[in-house]
């Protein structure tokens, strides 16, 4: 035989093992996992796998969720049952993992799923006596504002007291949600996109509001320079502006950081010439903390609250609609605005951007 026959033989030798590194003799595996996903209650539990295989096996948490855990999660045997055990859930969302069975190079996935804990009874209990709940929004249900409550005002920058922000209809241009449900909050965002700033101003119980109660939220602001957040009122039957009124319960400005203020607009009182009546205080952590702003209006009083604490007061002079104008059923408002003859006083610093205010809960009691 030549050299180069002896070289193209050997050549054809060392192909026929095979360049992959794989054995014609290698062991066929076979692996069966059955059911193929679990579903567990909020208070969690146990529940049981079972699986055949060819060869050693093992039972693991796909993605090392500590709430899963496996016994056995290993063995030898051709047959077996696997007890899984999942922890209860205390978190107000449901969750999903992953169970990895491994046999070999065979891979079965069953996915885990847990429902959430519910949410305690919610004891509605007004501050003040006499009152009882007449609309309220706690903010637990879905990801986001309930329609048959809430609308979101569609306006441009410029529109109010100068401010720079873009009122829309739940998504910027590019789909970014200015307001959200999350975790029991409604959340106002506030951001540049595109050159412009955009945020949400909504609504609840436009089109019938209330005539006197008691009304209040539970809020945290945001911070940043030029942030103008707001819990306020307005007139069902608006048609102008300040004969009709206006109800402010909370409002701050970031370049003020932590003091709330309280105001009431008529045309006997208006800010224009520097007569409304208001009164700011101190709320220590109003940014970056939840705090109660109350309001109770009857046909005699306003009284104002932070957190239990009574602020702003102003009795019905009994002089008309010139100071009074508040005779009328009104709806409320939350909303975050950028800037503007108030909030951009001062200027506003983009870099605070993007801004975030969380409501907790909003509730209007009537007698």
């Amino acid at each position: 035989m030549s050299v180069i026959a002896i070289a193209l033989s050997g050549l054809m030798s060392i192909c026929s093992c095979g360049g992959s590194g794989e054995s014609n003799d290698d062991p066929v595996i076979s692996l069966s996992v059955s059911p193929e996903s679990l579903s567990f209650g909020a208070q969690g539990g146990e529940q049981t796998l079972s699986l055949s295989a060819s060869s050693d096996w093992a039972v693991f948490p796909a993605n090392n969720e500590s709430w899963i855990s496996i016994k056995p999660s290993s063995g030898t045997t051709a047959s077996a049952s696997v007890m899984v055990t999942v922890d209860a859930n205390e978190e107000y969302e449901s969750r999903e993992g992953e169970v990895t069975v491994k046999c070999g190079k065979e891979r079965r996935y069953v996915k885990v799923t847990q429902a959430a804990a519910e949410r305690p009874a919610v004891e509605f209990t007004c501050p003040l006596e006499g009152y009882q709940l007449s609309w309220n929004d706690e903010f637990e249900e879905g990801t986001e504002l309930d329609g048959n409550k809430w609308i979101h005002e569609v306006k441009g920058s410029g529109w109010v007291n100068n401010e720079l922000q873009n009122y829309v209809n739940h998504l910027s241009p590019e789909g970014r949600e200015v307001s959200d449900i999350k975790d029991g909050k409604l959340r106002i965002h506030c951001f540049k996109e595109g050159g412009k700033i955009y945020s949400a101003r909504v609504y609840g119980n436009h089109s019938k509001g209330w005539k006197y109660g008691y009304v209040e939220a539970r809020i945290k602001l945001p911070k940043g320079k030029g942030t103008w957040p707001a819990f306020w009122m307005m007139p069902v039957n608006f048609k102008s502006w300040p004969e009709d009124g206006e109800i402010d319960i909370m409002e701050e400005v970031g370049y003020h950081p932590d003091y709330v203020s309280s105001s009431l607009h008529a045309t006997g009182h208006v800010h224009s010439n520097g007569t409304q009546v208001t009164k700011e205080v101190k709320c220590e952590g109003a940014e970056g903390e939840f705090h109660v702003y109350g309001m109770e209006w009857t046909k005699d009083y306003f009284q104002f609250y932070v957190d239990g604490k009574k602020t702003l007061y102003y009795a019905n002079p009994g002089t008309g609609k010139v100071d009074w104008p508040y005779d009328a059923p009104f709806y409320v408002i939350l909303n975050l605005a950028w800037g503007g003859s108030w909030g951009g006083s001062q200027g506003v610093d983009e870099n605070a951007l993007p801004v975030t205010m969380e409501v907790d809960w909003v509730r209007v009691w009537q007698k």
